[in-house]
């Protein structure tokens, strides 16, 4: 039988086995389909064959329906003895049909049939690796992440440990994946960062606060993703993303504002690899520098039909910041008036500056959340926090209405940076088969800071930035009572000058016992969390929380406020587990909670810490290494968020 042309990107077929071994078989990047019935096409374009339904065999296999299985075959042969079940056809990454898969009716099992026809050869695949390959060429996406940072480009704080990590994670997965952050120049030495990043020579002009605004992009393509950074000079000045040592930059709505235009037009007009995303993307947003980009959409995009399989997800991480300025800015944004009631927000009349203050604002983030088709929080228990009263921050009845599409999915951390048994930052590796490493960490970190080398002293740590969300208020009224313990306390962080200064003063009161190190440091950060022995983290609200993750994959034992991720990453320690023994084996639990946020719950959950590593050493090591083999990665992370994904596209989008 001659070679079938069905279409015309048709390659080759799938053949049942009795077929001439004329026609030679060969598939390459293929999709398996469970899809029953052909193309109307296909009858038109077979040559010397004929197509008919076939009946399922009598001895158990399969009814045929009339639209259902069937089979090609030679007019030279025998009907009646060639007859084979279509279990699916099989299509490129173009969507055209290149195969079919066949059972065998004598058989009445599932084999995929493949091989050199002519030869009379039939290879049988491994079922390994259909497996495998059907887990690499499931359902993908093009997925836009834009954020205001992104690691290791810019960073200052968990944001851009997300946008950095998760992205790759699901590149691994076969997905498409762009992050769009903006190109910030200080004038230091950081700016190398970026000195792989290409321009583009691709600007566009986008319309916002009166007049054209023209932005160019430049692109790294790095572990799998397409890392691409807007370029304007508002972007090029000293300090952080967000403000220098004189406060928050007066601009920032102006800045996060082009980021949302451009982000909306880089996969319309950048040919990455040849070729745009497209308009049917996936746009996660993240927190309100971003949120606009939801509100774009369905304002300035989907009414001329631009972007109408588009869908977008809000990713809160922090909901205490929510981009809110003046009412009066909102004909600076570059959107329809009639949409003002999206972003439009009113203070209560005790947050008013005065009598004749009206409390009209426009809030980004309160824009995203009404327009978004999907919303995530960075942990479950702070997708339940941000509808209360409490952490809502005003925003709670509206994420209330939207309770229905508000999803928590816990942070995950970079696995090969924080690694103790190969941490180049840390005194001496170890691991949860062999611990003997973390006491010499611990004594490294004492010479290196002057504290008194003694490794049976309890060693307390904090690592964050100085400022009331991180409960140094409470640390600050716990240090005297601590301090009358036989203990060691250190503390990395920068922030509020009136804390920093603290730290100074108490480590000249307690010169034995505590040390404060004032600023940022990774290689010490690496080593304070390696060498202490417990970690405090007393947040008054935490949306995720990475510095308990890290701590617990290094055997450091986290003692926290029972607050947001914090919640639901650290489990109370329970000696008296079903199955435990005197010694502490089979107990439960990484660490320790503590509820209400008070001095006194604090120093009670300190108080039971340091009384486990002074006198239950067994139960101790039994900590460390549950939290040592904990699984961190971002492959749990990016399986939930592919599901959200999922749902998104099911429905039409939101606005």
């Amino acid at each position: 039988m001659e070679s079938l042309e069905l279409l015309p990107r048709l390659l080759f077929l799938h053949h049942h086995p009795r077929a001439s071994s004329s026609t030679r078989l060969h598939t390459t990047n293929t999709r398996f389909l469970p899809q029953l019935g052909f193309p109307s096409k296909l009858k038109k374009a077979t040559k010397n064959a004929t197509l008919r339904s076939i009946s399922g065999d009598t001895d158990g296999g399969s009814t045929a329906s009339q639209d259902g299985p069937v089979s090609f075959e030679d007019e030279t042969q025998q009907r009646d003895e060639d007859r084979a079940l279509l279990l699916s056809r099989e299509i490129d990454d173009y969507g055209s049909l290149v195969g079919f898969r066949f059972n065998s009716s004598n058989s009445g099992k599932t084999n995929g049939i493949q091989g050199d026809l002519r030869s009379g050869e039939v290879e049988k695949p491994d079922v390994e690796s259909v497996e495998e390959e059907k887990a690499k060429t499931g359902v993908t996406y093009n997925i836009v992440f834009v954020t205001s940072e992104a690691a290791p480009y810019s960073k200052t704080g968990g944001l851009a440990d997300v946008c950095g990590s998760l992205p790759i994670a699901l590149a691994g997965r076969g997905h498409r994946v762009m992050v769009i952050s903006p190109r910030y120049i200080h004038g230091t030495a950081a700016d190398s960062k970026f000195s792989k990043a290409v321009d583009l020579g691709s600007p566009v002009s986008v319309f916002c606060f009166g007049g054209a605004q023209e932005v160019g992009f430049y692109h790294e393509y790095r572990e799998g993703v397409d890392w691409v950074f807007v370029d304007h000079p508002s972007f090029h000045r000293p300090g952080n993303p967000y403000g220098d040592k004189h406060g928050t930059f007066k601009d920032n709505q102006f800045r996060f504002t082009l980021l949302s235009h451009a982000a909306c037009e880089a996969p319309l007009v950048l040919p990455l690899g040849g070729y745009t995303y497209g308009e049917k993307c996936l746009f996660l947003v993240n927190d309100w520098h971003a949120s606009l980009v939801s509100v774009l959409l369905a304002a300035k995009y989907r009414p001329y039909g631009v972007y109408k399989d588009a869908r977008s997800i809000l990713v809160i991480h922090n909901i205490a910041h929510q981009g809110v300025e003046p009412a009066i800015t909102y004909s600076n944004l570059g959107l329809p008036q009639d949409w003002y009631g999206a972003l439009g927000w009113v203070f209560p009349t005790w947050a008013r500056t005065h009598a004749l203050d009206t409390g009209e604002a426009v809030n980004f983030l309160k824009g995203a959340i009404v327009t978004s088709d999907r919303i995530v929080t960075v942990s479950k228990g702070y997708s339940w926090e941000i509808t209360t009263n409490e952490g809502g921050f005003g925003l709670h009845e509206i994420l209330r209405d939207r309770k229905s599409i508000l999803s928590g999915i816990t942070n995950g951390i970079d696995v090969t940076e924080w690694d103790p048994s190969s941490d180049e930052h840390i005194a001496s590796n170890y691991s949860a088969d062999d611990l003997s490493g973390k006491v010499k960490c611990k004594i490294a970190l004492q010479k290196e800071l002057g504290l008194p080398v003694r490794p049976d002293c309890p060693m307390i740590g904090f690592v964050g930035r100085l400022d009331y969300q991180k409960g140094i208020d409470l640390i600050r009224q716990a240090i005297p009572e601590l301090m009358k313990d036989d203990v060691q306390f250190v503390m990395l962080g920068s922030g509020n000058p009136v804390y920093e200064d603290w730290m100074r003063a108490t480590e000249s009161i307690y010169k034995d016992k505590f040390r404060g190190w004032v600023g940022f440091n990774v290689p010490v950060s690496h080593r304070i969390t390696a060498g202490c022995d417990i970690l405090l983290m007393p947040s008054t609200f935490e949306p995720c929380g990475l510095n308990q993750l890290y701590a617990m994959r290094y055997g450091t034992i986290p003692v926290v406020h029972e607050t947001g991720g914090l919640r639901d990453t650290v489990q109370t320690f329970n000696p008296f587990a079903a199955g435990s023994n005197a010694e502490g084996c089979n107990a439960e639990g990484t660490g320790w909670t503590f509820t209400p946020l008070t001095k006194e719950s604090m120093l009670v959950a300190l108080g039971y810490a340091i009384q486990t590593f002074n006198e239950h050493k067994s139960s101790w090591e039994g900590l460390m290494k549950r939290g040592m083999t904990r699984d961190y990665t971002w492959e749990n992370a990016a399986t939930q968020y592919e599901q959200i994904i999922k749902w998104a596209f099911m429905d039409p989008p939101y606005c």
